[in-house]
C-alpha cells in the first residue's frame, strides 16, 4: 500500500487542487452513509417496505445534517464544470466534443445498474416475490438517477450558468416556495426547484473555477448566513428540520427542494470552503491521497450501487435466517440505531464487491498499450492514467486521471 500511495503521489501533477477531490469524495461517502442510516428495508407479512428512523425517532435529525451533502457536490460539480469548459475552449476543444467527455464517466455505468437490475426484477418475481416488494427495491435503486439527470443537465449547461450569480437562482427558489406554502399555490410548482435549488451551489462552484472565493470571507458568511436563515425558517417558517425525505411527513425538504435545503446547503459550502486549507496540508500526506484519489475514480460506482449493497444483504438474510434487529425490524428505539451501526461493515463488503464487478464500467476500456485518456481540466491528453486504477508503473505516467464528473 505503501509502494501504491508514492506511485500515486508521483503521479500527481504539482498544481492539482487535491482539496477539490477530497471534498467530492465526502459528499460522495456522505450520501451513502446517510442512505444507510436512514434508511430501513421493513419486513411486512412477507413484503419489505422502507421505513426511516427520523419518523419515529426525531432526536436523530441531525444525522441528516452531517450526511445530506448533495450541495457540496454540486458545489464541486460546477468548480470543475467550469474549469474544464474553460481550458476546453481555450485548447480549442468544441462544445458537444468537451460534454461528450464529460457525460461518458457519468452514464457508463448507469447502463451496467439497469441492465443487472432488469434481471433481478425478473429473478425476484419469478421466485415468488411480491410486486410490492419489487417496488421498493426498485424505486430505492432508481431514485439517485433524479440527482444524475439533474446534475447532467447543469453541465449541459455549464457555458450558459458558469457567469450566473447564484442569487439569481435562489430567488427563483424564494418565490416558488412562497407562492406554494404562502399563497396556497399548486404543489407541482415546487419541481421548478428541482433545477433552480440546485442550480445555486452550481453556480457559486463556477464562481469558485473562476478563481473567485480565494479567501476565507466568503466561506464564513455562507457558513454564518445559511445557518442563521436555515434556523429561522425551520423554527418560524414551518419547514421541516430534517433536510432528507421522511415517509409520512406533509413537507419535504428534498423532494422538490425547498428553500430551507438550499439555503442549508449554503451552509455547507460555506464550511466546505473553509475546509480548503486543512484538506490541502491533510493531503500533502501520499497514504491520505491515495485514500482520496481511490475513491474519486469510482466515485459513480460507488453512488450507483450502494443501495444494491444494502439491500442485497437484506434481502439475503431474510432468506437465509428470517428478521434481523436493524435491517428488517421497524426503526423505532436505539437498539435498532446500535444494531444498524454493526450492519455498516456488511453493507460496505457488498459494496467492495459490486466495486470489484462493474468498477470498469465507470472507468472505461483501457487503451491498448496501457495508456488512456488523461483528463486535466477538461482537455484530454495521452498519458498513464491507469497508475491509479492498477498500481502500475508511472515511468511513462506523468498525471493522475481527473474524474470528468
Amino acid at each position: 500500500m505503501r509502494d501504491l500511495a508514492r506511485r500515486i503521489e508521483t503521479a500527481t501533477p504539482p498544481d492539482r487542487d487535491r482539496a477539490v477531490d477530497a471534498l467530492r469524495a465526502i459528499a460522495i461517502l456522505g450520501v451513502v452513509l446517510g442512505h444507510w442510516l436512514v434508511t430501513a428495508l421493513v419486513a411486512d407479512s412477507g413484503t419489505l417496505r422502507t421505513a426511516s428512523p427520523l419518523l419515529y425517532q426525531p432526536g436523530l435529525t441531525p444525522v441528516s445534517w452531517a450526511f445530506q451533502t448533495l450541495a457540496v457536490f454540486f458545489l464541486v460539480g460546477g468548480q470543475m464544470g467550469a474549469k474544464s469548459q474553460a481550458d476546453a475552449r481555450a485548447r480549442g476543444i468544441g462544445y458537444r466534443r468537451w460534454l461528450r467527455a464529460r457525460l461518458a464517466r457519468l452514464f457508463r455505468p448507469v447502463a451496467a445498474v439497469l441492465a443487472v437490475w432488469a434481471v433481478a426484477t425478473g429473478a425476484i418475481l419469478g421466485s415468488g416475490g411480491s410486486l410490492p416488494t419489487v417496488h421498493t427495491l426498485l424505486k430505492l435503486v432508481l431514485s439517485p438517477l433524479w440527482f444524475l439527470l439533474v446534475y447532467a443537465v447543469l453541465t449541459a449547461a455549464t457555458p450558459l450558468v458558469a457567469r450566473l450569480h447564484p442569487l439569481w437562482p435562489l430567488a427563483v427558489v424564494l418565490h416558488v416556495d412562497l407562492i406554494r406554502f404562502g399563497f396556497g399555490g399548486p404543489a407541482w410548482l415546487g419541481w421548478i426547484n428541482l433545477a433552480a435549488g440546485w442550480l445555486v451551489p452550481y453556480c457559486l462552484g463556477a464562481t469558485w473555477g473562476r478563481g473567485l472565493l480565494r479567501g476565507r470571507t466568503a466561506g464564513w458568511v455562507l457558513l454564518i448566513g445559511g445557518a442563521v436563515v436555515t434556523a429561522g425558517l425551520v423554527l418560524f417558517g414551518g419547514y421541516p428540520a430534517a433536510m432528507v425525505g421522511v415517509p409520512g411527513a406533509p413537507i419535504s425538504n428534498l423532494n422538490p427542494p425547498t428553500l430551507a435545503a438550499v439555503t442549508f446547503g449554503l451552509t455547507q459550502c460555506g464550511a466546505a470552503l473553509l475546509l480548503r486549507g486543512p484538506l490541502r496540508r491533510v493531503l500533502a500526506r501520499p497514504a491520505a491521497w491515495a485514500v482520496v484519489a481511490l475513491v474519486n475514480l469510482s466515485a459513480m460506482t460507488v453512488f450507483l450501487w450502494h443501495q444494491t449493497a444494502m439491500m442485497a444483504v437484506s434481502v439475503t438474510t431474510l432468506r437465509l435466517y428470517g428478521p434481523l434487529p436493524g435491517l428488517h425490524t421497524v426503526p423505532d428505539g436505539p437498539g435498532w440505531v446500535l444494531a444498524r451501526l454493526c450492519w455498516l461493515p456488511v453493507f460496505a463488503g457488498a459494496l467492495l464487491i459490486c466495486w470489484a464487478a462493474f468498477h470498469g464500467y465507470e472507468a472505461g476500456r483501457p487503451r491498448k498499450g496501457g495508456g488512456g485518456v488523461v483528463r486535466r481540466g477538461g482537455g484530454a491528453v495521452r498519458g498513464g492514467s491507469r497508475v491509479v486504477r492498477e498500481g502500475r508503473s508511472v515511468r511513462a505516467a506523468r498525471h493522475v486521471e481527473k474524474p470528468s464528473v
